[in-house]
């Protein structure tokens, strides 16, 4: 896994100095974290924080490379979303690494945006349904999806859902985030 993390971050110091980079910025998101069981939606882990910094590498007005890392911490209170008492939960506690890539409508002012991409998950996680009963420490890898918007005249304010599915557990992992970006050039 050490390896794996070098190549990454020799990748990246090679993509950033790369001519077909057009701009650099650094992206912080911070937002309520939750996490949800694949087969149960009644259930869903709150009492949760999320937090990530992103290198965001502008290739073209319309398409973004963004290397991360941040963390995410959810607890289940042991209630449904309708406040009534269950035995299933949904909880990760984790550092989460990565990369993705952005696809977004190139709009002053409001543009909409898609990401997708793939990383790993480092920490302790739990999924107790009526059809699941996993419970994982260490490494497991996840695939990144978000949906939202950049807001202002340089689109340098992001609200979005950002979320992590976890096959290996069986869970969903992410937040309703709000992003500010800072330009590095």
């Amino acid at each position: 896994m050490r390896n794996i993390i070098i190549a990454g971050v020799i990748l990246v110091s090679g993509i950033t100095q790369a001519q077909f980079v057009k701009e650099k910025s650094i992206n912080v998101q911070i937002g309520y974290g939750l996490s949800i069981p694949y087969n149960s939606m009644d259930t869903i882990g709150d009492d949760g924080f999320y937090a990530q910094g992103e290198l965001v590498l502008k290739i073209t007005s319309w398409f973004q490379l963004r290397p991360y890392a941040g963390v995410v911490f959810t607890n289940s209170n042991g209630t449904t979303l309708g406040g009534k008492p269950t035995n299933e939960l949904a909880e990760s506690n984790a550092f989460l690494l990565g990369g993705k890539f952005r696809l977004r409508a190139p709009i002053p002012y409001v543009a909409p945006y898609v990401e997708l991409g793939i990383g790993t998950s480092v920490g302790k996680f739990q999924t107790k349904t009526f059809f699941d009963n996993v419970t994982s420490k260490g490494f497991i890898y996840h695939i990144p999806f978000s949906i939202g918007l950049e807001l202002g005249k340089n689109n340098n304010v992001d609200i979005g859902l950002t979320y992590y599915a976890q096959p290996q557990i069986r869970q969903f992992v992410g937040a309703f985030a709000f992003g500010l970006s800072f330009p590095l050039d």
